[in-house]
């Protein structure tokens, strides 16, 4: 008898299971897509909202969400323009309402699909290719018992409080930079070039990022930092610290609605419609209270704390056309007043 014959199947078993794991994989992995998101870095962070929108996301989806951390919203923009059509992204997270016009004439991004029915924000929403994600107020943020009188005003702050040292952050980098870039134009107008010049005098430094430039705060660098009113809820909630808040300045306080696109060359159509879709649902938008410390745009609960926060009088904006066609005029008016 050939035993051959008989026991050759048993010792193939292995080796047979193997490959068709092997293949299994193969097809698994070949079948997983990859949506990559250009964000900034404190929305990527362990500490952001970044894992809690991937985790939830994935499990709908099945696919794999790439979060690309970028120093902040403007340099979302700039890496967009550099790679222009060979752009690596399907999704930019992180523009804002300040930034659309200038992100839309790059002819880069694509309309979504998505109802917005849903957005609650101040004064609603009706554009076709950005899908909100979060809103907020800038503000300078202080230490209680750091500083005992604070400014009532921007004006104040700019003009008259010598005693005072701040941190903000680069409007050629940074959203909340340009923030403190329209803040100021919107309060002085054509005098803003010597406002510019007395902020000078109390400013620490320039940082690229918020990250950078509220850890330098938290360092005891600065007695103000330039972020957001709902700032102060990070350490309210997570920390069990009610000694920092957000000045209350009487002319108002910026408006930021940060937002999400979709790029038009994306290989991955139908995943980036599925996650800008996501982004209104209430696994997205309960994370941003507490992931990204900004107010959610649609109508989810806000957690306990945030309502002891600084609400603006006022809410200042400007038409997105105006600074698309006026940011770079305001950046160097700003650049030539920090150096002569």
């Amino acid at each position: 008898m050939n035993t051959l014959s008989i026991s050759s199947p048993l010792k193939l078993l292995p080796s047979v299971l193997a490959m068709a794991t092997a293949t299994s994989f193969a097809v698994s992995a070949a079948e997983t897509k990859t949506l990559t998101v250009y964000t900034y870095d404190s929305f990527a962070a362990d500490w952001g909202p970044g894992p809690t929108v991937e985790a939830a996301f994935e499990a709908q989806c099945g696919c794999d969400l790439n979060l690309v951390a970028l120093d902040d919203g403007v340099s979302i923009l700039n890496r967009l323009r550099l790679e222009g059509k060979n752009a690596k992204a399907d999704i930019v997270l992180g523009l804002d309402n300040n930034l659309m016009a200038e992100a839309k004439a790059t002819g880069l991004l694509a309309q979504h699909q998505v109802n917005t029915d849903s957005v609650t924000l101040p004064g609603g929403w009706n554009d076709t290719t950005f899908v909100p994600y979060d809103f907020g107020y800038f503000a300078f943020v202080y230490n209680k018992e750091k500083v005992a009188n604070p400014p009532k005003s921007l004006k104040e702050l700019v003009e008259q409080r010598d005693d005072l040292k701040v941190i903000y952050q680069d409007p050629r980098t940074s959203t909340p930079g340009q923030g403190l870039l329209l803040w100021m134009k919107s309060v002085y107008g054509d005098e803003a070039p010597q406002a510019w010049k007395q902020l000078a005098k109390k400013t620490v430094t320039v940082t690229k990022g918020w990250s950078e430039a509220y850890s330098m705060f938290l360092e005891g660098e600065s007695d103000l930092v330039l972020s957001y009113t709902t700032s102060p809820a990070y350490h309210l909630i997570a920390e069990k610290d009610d000694k920092f808040t957000a000045a209350d300045f009487s002319e108002g306080h910026y408006t930021q609605v940060e937002v999400a696109a979709k790029v038009k060359n994306t290989k991955n159509n139908a995943l980036a419609d599925e996650f800008l879709a996501f982004i209104l649902s209430d696994k997205f938008q309960s994370a941003m209270p507490t992931g990204n410390w900004m107010y959610p745009v649609t109508d989810v609960a806000l957690p306990q704390g945030f309502d002891s926060l600084t609400v603006p009088s006022k809410a200042l904006s400007f038409n997105s056309q105006e600074i698309s066609q006026q940011r770079k005029s305001w950046i160097r008016e700003w650049q030539h007043a920090l150096t002569f």
